[in-house]
């Protein structure tokens, strides 16, 4: 239920460089009120009280531990942007607390803490959302368009992954207090799987009338990170001599109940261009993020690839037709701020939320197995049912009713 303000009141639990982003963006959204904000680092919260007098918005309520937030009786829900190993935990305390969540993405430190998830969002009857903006992105919601549509025939194979160049963020983890150099230095699988399986999720069906059924898992010698901090912060800096448990490239691929395959690629640790690796193959055709590149059979030239451009103007998504007249916003190209207005349009009507507790127990759960599968030398790992075989009748698409 809404506050008699008509605003969705909101607390925000991290404030680091995502959750102050989040932060920010949803400051200027209309229908929004930030109440209470919680973050471990006292000039992160100050920081949050500056930006919302700056703006003339109310200030929140500053809290250092989020369990004091939680018990805030006015919040309606929560964004969770802490680090990625307390996501689960966070989440399950405010489910419990009676709040309707929203999680920022990562992976999962435990098959456990997915099922936790799931049985307290069942037993609770309070929502939770995976965050996941690469979902919202505006080739990817042309794509899913055109697999709804039927243009690649039946779906055999589909790739993703996060390739992204994070040798200075990682390296640089522990002096700029980013969590994730701590998760290099300890982990070896898919650290960072959702932004990669969004689409490949939503395209196969995942948790309805479909699901993921093995996971197989190899990483590469690690060398990317060590070599970098060695150049550029010195021999003697903790990031070059300390061991890097993380391979340079973790390689996942993962089978489907009805057959179908996607290939996974963690890429974060050597020199390259920003990717995700999209790809979606099918009996009708191919379509490939890096290069832009489609190819559909009996319309693209005989064993030639296209330009995407010219099929995304034809099948763009009414999402974005919309986004697009009205004026795009956000950071990440949009993507932010349509995610986050889902969140907030979920909130205020009380509803399901398209990527739900399910999606967000399984795309997690990657991680874990992975690391399973990796330390087992590339041994088959069986992948949870976290819907306890909900996923045959369930038979509504991934983001299907989007801001309908």
């Amino acid at each position: 239920m809404q506050a008699s303000s008509g605003k969705v009141r909101l607390g925000v639990i991290g404030l680091g460089q995502r959750g102050k982003s989040l932060f920010s963006l949803l400051q200027e959204m209309d229908g929004v009120e930030v109440v209470a904000v919680s973050d471990l680092y006292e000039d992160r919260l100050r920081q949050a009280a500056e930006e919302s007098q700056n703006a003339a918005r109310p200030v929140p309520a500053l809290y250092r531990d989020y369990k004091a937030l939680l018990a805030q009786a006015d919040i309606q829900a929560v964004i969770v942007a802490s680090s990625w190993t307390s996501h689960a935990e966070i989440a399950i305390a405010a489910m419990r607390a009676g709040k309707y969540v929203g999680s920022e993405v990562g992976g999962a430190a435990s098959i456990e803490e997915c099922w936790e998830l799931v049985r307290t969002s069942e037993a609770t009857g309070m929502p939770c959302m995976l965050l996941e903006n690469c979902c919202y992105g505006r080739n990817e919601m042309a794509v899913l368009n055109m697999v709804r549509q039927g243009l690649f025939g039946e779906l055999i194979h589909c790739r993703g992954g996060y390739l992204h160049d994070l040798r200075e963020e990682v390296a640089t983890g522990i002096e700029n207090r980013h969590y994730r150099i701590h998760n290099y230095l300890n982990r070896n699988g898919d650290l960072y799987p959702t932004h990669g399986l969004g689409l490949p999720a939503a395209c196969l069906n995942i948790n309805r009338g479909n699901r993921i059924v093995s996971v197989t898992s190899i990483a590469s010698k690690s060398r990317g990170i060590n070599a970098w901090a060695s150049e550029h912060l010195g021999p003697a800096h903790t990031a070059a001599r300390s061991p890097i448990e993380l391979g340079d490239i973790v390689t996942t691929m993962m089978k489907c109940a009805h057959g179908e395959t996607i290939l996974l690629t963690h890429d974060t640790s050597l020199p390259r261009p920003y990717s995700r690796g999209g790809q979606i193959q099918g009996t009708k055709g191919i379509w490939m993020e890096d290069g832009n590149a489609i190819y559909i059979e009996e319309a693209s030239p005989a064993h030639e690839w296209e330009s995407f451009d010219s099929y995304l103007e034809r099948y763009e998504h009414p999402v974005w037709q919309r986004f697009l007249n009205e004026g795009v916003k956000g950071g990440h190209g949009g993507m932010d701020y349509l995610v986050l207005r889902e969140f907030v349009d979920c909130v205020a009507a009380g509803t399901r939320p398209p990527i739900d507790v399910y999606d967000m127990a399984t795309w997690m759960a990657v991680t874990v197995l992975s690391e399973q599968s990796v330390h087992a030398g590339g041994a088959p790992v069986a992948f949870p049912d976290f819907t306890n075989g909900k996923w045959i009748e369930r038979t509504e698409p991934m983001l299907a009713g989007t801001f309908e």
